[in-house]
Formats: C-alpha cells, sequence, structure tokens
C-alpha cells in the first residue's frame, strides 16, 4: 500500500488591523515628504504656482470664495491648499496627518507671507483637531479617498465640518484610472485593466522606496496601504451623511502624466492622444450640506 504525502495547507495571510495600516500610511507619508520637496514635480523652487494643480472648471464649479472660509484635507505640502488664499478666502486651514508635511507647509507659506494655517491630524479626527469649527467649503481629493478604508465614516465627518449651506468638493482620480495599467506590445504601450474597479478584496499593500514624484528614493518607511472605491461607493457616502449632491463630472484630464502615451493638454495638464478612446480619468463631485 503506497500513500501520498499531502502538501501542506498555505499559511493564510494576516493583515495588519485598520488602525496598524493608516499608521503605516502615516509613516510612509513622513519618508516621502522630504522627496516631495526635493523634487521637480512640486516645483517648490517657483516652476510651479498653486493654480497649476487646478482645472478650470473647478473655479467654475467652486464659485466666489471671498469671505468664504475653506478647509482642505488631507492637504500634504499644501501645494492647492494656497490657491483658496490666493482667492480670496476669508481663511484657508490645511490638514494633514503628517507631521513632517504640516512641517514643510507651514514652513512654505511663511516664506510666501501667506495667511494659511495649517494642523496636524488624522482626517478622522478632524473635528476634534479644529475645535469643533465649521466652513463653508470642504475641499478634497487627487489622491486622497484611496487612503481612506471607511467611506462612510468618512462622510459623516465632511458633514460635521461643513456649517449649514456649506459645500464638499471632490476632485479625484477616477477608479477607471486607478484600475487601468500600461502593457507593452510591439507597436505602442497599451492600456488594459489591470486592478480592480470596485472595492471588496480588501486593502492593497505596496512596499516600494519609489513615488509618483521625481527625485531620491524614500528612506526609512516604504510601506502603504490603498483601499478602492467606485464611483456608486463614494456617492452612496456623501448621500448618506445627508449632504444634497448637486454635480458630478467626469473629465479626461490629469494634472500629470500619468502614463508615456499621454500628451498636454490646456493649463498645463494631460490627456490621452487622439487615437485613444476618451474615457474618464478624473471626477468632480459637488455635495451642499442643509
Amino acid at each position: 500500500m503506497t500513500t501520498e504525502k499531502s502538501e501542506p495547507a498555505p499559511l493564510p495571510v494576516i493583515l495588519p488591523s485598520t488602525a496598524e495600516m493608516l499608521l503605516a500610511n502615516q509613516a510612509n507619508w513622513d519618508a516621502r515628504t522630504p522627496v516631495h520637496v526635493a523634487s521637480d514635480f512640486y516645483g517648490l523652487d517657483g516652476s510651479r504656482t498653486a493654480e497649476d494643480w487646478f482645472a478650470p472648471f473647478e473655479w467654475t464649479d467652486l464659485g466666489d470664495l471671498a469671505g468664504r472660509e475653506v478647509l482642505h484635507l488631507q492637504c500634504h505640502l499644501g501645494t492647492e491648499t494656497a490657491a483658496f488664499a490666493e482667492r480670496g478666502a476669508a481663511h484657508t486651514v490645511g490638514l494633514d496627518f503628517s507631521a513632517a508635511a504640516v512641517a514643510e507647509a507651514r514652513r512654505l507659506a511663511g516664506e510666501a507671507d501667506r495667511s494659511v494655517e495649517f494642523v496636524r491630524s488624522d482626517v478622522h479626527r478632524a473635528v476634534e483637531a479644529l475645535g469643533g469649527r465649521r466652513f463653508d467649503v470642504v475641499y478634497t481629493g487627487k489622491g486622497a479617498l484611496c487612503y481612506l478604508p471607511d467611506l462612510a465614516a468618512w462622510a459623516e465627518v465632511v458633514s460635521a465640518l461643513l456649517r449649514p449651506g456649506g459645500t464638499l468638493y471632490l476632485v479625484e482620480f477616477h477608479p477607471l484610472l486607478d484600475a487601468l495599467g500600461p502593457t507593452p506590445s510591439p507597436e505602442r504601450q497599451q492600456l488594459r485593466l489591470h486592478h480592480d474597479y470596485l472595492a471588496g478584496r480588501g486593502p492593497l499593500r505596496s512596499d516600494t522606496p519609489c513615488t509618483y514624484t521625481d527625485g531620491p528614493p524614500v528612506r526609512g518607511a516604504t510601506t502603504s496601504y490603498e483601499w478602492r472605491h467606485g464611483l456608486g461607493e463614494v456617492v452612496s457616502a456623501v448621500i448618506g451623511a445627508g449632504l444634497t449632491l448637486q454635480l458630478v463630472r467626469e473629465t479626461e484630464l490629469l494634472p500629470w502624466k500619468r502614463f508615456d502615451a499621454m500628451v498636454p493638454a490646456e493649463n498645463g495638464w494631460w490627456r490621452l492622444p487622439p487615437s485613444e478612446p476618451i474615457i474618464p480619468l478624473l471626477y468632480a463631485l459637488r455635495a451642499v450640506k442643509a
């Protein structure tokens, strides 16, 4: 009688807790900060202005900011945050969980003599960190939502930060963009679906010394976690928090060259070439608190 030797069962993958993953992201963004400060991508030497990070439609959607109090969530270096002050906001606040990024944002604002306040806090604890203050406009996006595990909880925080009549304006990379990846071919690079569009399979773990910018490698904390959020999930979270949806737009524009085949568009932004299908790469959402 012969017996077959059975293969050992694979060990289950044990993910860190959500709290541990958020702390890993915080450490990763602390480590990214000096890389981004040194990069040409952010143009902190004066080669880029705050306006460069905005599409023209954003200012149309936001309307006149004069006399309004604006909060920018997950603001990183404050490169976008500065634009609200420049456009006449009565008071502008940037909030980010990275101590290194907030320190640089404060330094840059001081050197430019801008009256912008920066607060260090995880977005989930923003209400407490801001002392219960409320704002006319909460702005967020362009790489922010993927670092949030629970959009329903996030939307409740946003609602609590808005005064009655206040506006949430979200501009974010389209989940279709996040699902696409380049595939080499004999003639040209092609885009194909490489990643999930929808949530459901947990966070994606990344461990790399490279970021989306140029500059030196990240030193120290290189691990980060991202969560997928489909457009329907975002809209449902906003509505579920009691906000009234006013506008959703999708656009083929991106503020930076994500793929090699992209060509320049207006305002220094980028789009896929005319030979490619027109697909959404960025979306915007505006909602108001009653």
